[in-house]
């Protein structure tokens, strides 16, 4: 398959689903299905509390930055810049979707959810969260080898699951954060991210010729 193809599809993909999350979302309230599927996740045991917290910070807004700055140093200059890039991009997307879906998070729509540090109330659909860790891990996909890749697919589920856990958002909320591999498929047709897979081997190898030329 073709990179624009490919990004078609993940980009088409991520929008349907949601656009569906976004929905059935949209007249405020949680179904007995996605309400019960809350209550699984938020009801694992509380000895997962520190690990799901750490998980949770891997979607702060800083992070596409952090993973930048790695990138700069390895000389992957288009994923560096697709990744700050996500920072405004997750920023309107998000003001925008909470403008026209105003589901409120589970600690008003869900009388019985246990809340672990989070607001109880705010406007929860879609997570901010889930989308700076998706975006993250479909640029880091198309650059990482797969094992590696996989695990910051792992990574951004988990911190999915995490805020789903510690009380701040609804299954759909972080489900409809599919609009993160969106994003990410978008800046690829626009960059050409995933030239930069052998972007440090060609400056290893560029290096070396001018030492030896030297």
């Amino acid at each position: 398959m073709s990179r624009v193809r490919r990004d078609v599809v993940v980009l088409v993909a991520g929008l349907a689903v949601f656009a569906v999350c976004a929905v059935i979302a949209a007249d405020g309230r949680v179904g007995p299905i996605e309400r019960a599927a809350f209550h699984a996740v938020n009801g694992l045991p509380e000895g997962l509390y520190r690990p799901m917290l750490l998980f949770q910070y891997l979607g702060v807004l800083a992070m596409p930055l952090v993973v930048a700055a790695g990138a700069l140093a390895l000389r992957r200059w288009r994923l560096a810049t697709a990744l700050v890039l996500v920072v405004p991009l997750k920023l309107a997307l998000e003001r925008l979707v909470k403008l026209l879906v105003q589901r409120e998070r589970p600690g008003t729509t869900v009388p019985d959810a246990v809340l672990r540090g989070v607001h109880p109330a705010g406007l929860s659909f879609v997570s901010g969260h889930a989308i700076i860790t998706f975006a993250i891990a479909g640029l880091l996909g198309l650059v990482l080898p797969r094992r590696w890749a996989v695990v910051a697919f792992v990574l951004a589920t988990l911190n999915a699951v995490a805020r789903v856990y510690l009380g701040a958002h609804n299954p759909l909320d972080v489900v409809g954060a599919a609009v993160g591999l969106a994003i990410a498929a978008a800046l690829d047709l626009v960059l050409d991210v995933a030239r930069d897979r052998g972007g440090s081997r060609r400056g290893r190898t560029a290096s070396t010729g001018e030492d030896q030329a030297a």
